[in-house]
């Protein structure tokens, strides 16, 4: 089975083609820091107010170190877990594309933020802005759950690797950063920073792709080993979402202060309530929260990207000019 201890080794004969499907999907949608332009940005920048610096100074702190702690939890819990050498390919590839986000957020506090001492804090954004310390120390907590597991040899370890393994995918990829790309898309929606809008744009495709395998994962264990998915783990996965919405909510008391126009904190509270509840439906469990989605410009997100993925230039996916997508996947 997917999480019996070892390291297989075979590709053939495959036992879950479904994970090399998405690997190969994968490649196919490969993007490099050096296609985005961030140049018009610095325009924009000169023009905010001192509310919209302080949201974007924020929010690239948040970018600073976001994807080191998903490619090391990646490295140090996932990979060595998940036996199946079709499973450990794609692990691979989003490591890869782990690193070009790190390179892409590198990029963008260099031409956001040239004051070395601003760009100093911003690195450091973990131990020193209050509201990112706490979405931090919640995916440390997690990460350290399953550190000291070396096989999953018992009932009780499994359960904790797919609680690692669903925290990294509904919570933090999946809101978390789901949450950042919303202040994005808000700004995006104003006609601002459009650099950062088409980056992000990648960066969400490629997320989008690490949360759908992740769920792949748990969607294959829950089929070998339905007696892991009792009400214990319910209950434990829907405490994490709402802990995980409480920090996301600090961090919009943060950025956004009072409100802004077109945003406020009630808002992103709807927001991520919904996105929350749309991890655990496809998680196979109960809604928590009931909430609506109040961002129309997340709402069409998925469709916006879809359609221009086709329309962009060659070079901006190099090779994407087949594969799947799913016109019926909400974000």
């Amino acid at each position: 089975m997917l999480l019996d201890p070892g390291m297989d080794l075979t590709l053939r004969p495959m036992k879950y083609p479904d994970f090399y499907d998405q690997y190969r999907a994968a490649i196919k949608n490969t993007w490099t820091v050096e296609e985005v332009d961030l140049a018009s940005d610095l325009t924009d920048l000169a023009k905010f107010t001192p509310q919209e610096q302080h949201l974007i100074h924020r929010l690239v702190a948040f970018f600073a170190t976001g994807d080191t702690i998903v490619a090391n939890n990646l490295v140090l819990n996932l990979y060595q877990h998940v036996n199946s050498p079709e499973g450990r390919l794609y692990l691979s590839r989003q490591l890869f594309e782990e690193a070009v986000h790190v390179q892409f957020y590198l990029t963008l506090l260099d031409t956001y933020l040239p004051d070395p001492d601003e760009r100093a804090k911003a690195f450091d954004a973990v131990n020193n802005i209050p509201s990112i310390k706490r979405k931090a120390d919640f995916c440390f907590k997690w990460i350290d759950s399953i550190f000291e597991i070396r096989e999953l040899n018992s009932a009780a370890d499994r359960r904790t690797f797919l609680l690692n393994l669903i925290c990294f995918a509904a919570c933090i990829e999946g809101l978390f950063f789901y949450g950042a790309f919303a202040y994005v898309y808000w700004l995006r929606s104003r006609g601002l920073l459009d650099g950062l809008a088409t980056g992000t744009n990648w960066v969400f495709r490629d997320e989008s792709c690490h949360m759908n395998f992740a769920f792949s994962v748990v969607d294959v264990v829950r089929a070998e080993e339905p007696e892991l998915f009792d009400e214990e783990m319910r209950r434990q996965v829907t405490d994490m979402l709402e802990e995980a919405v409480e920090a996301e909510l600090q961090f919009a008391e943060d950025l956004i202060g009072e409100g802004m126009p077109g945003m406020t904190v009630n808002d992103m509270k709807s927001y991520l309530e919904n996105v929350a509840d749309q991890r655990l439906e496809r998680l196979g469990m109960p809604k928590r929260f009931g909430s609506e989605n109040p961002f129309p410009f997340m709402a069409l997100q998925d469709v916006q990207e879809l359609t221009n993925f086709f329309e962009r230039r060659p070079t901006a996916y190099q090779t994407a000019v087949e594969g799947k997508v799913d016109l019926d996947e909400e974000f």
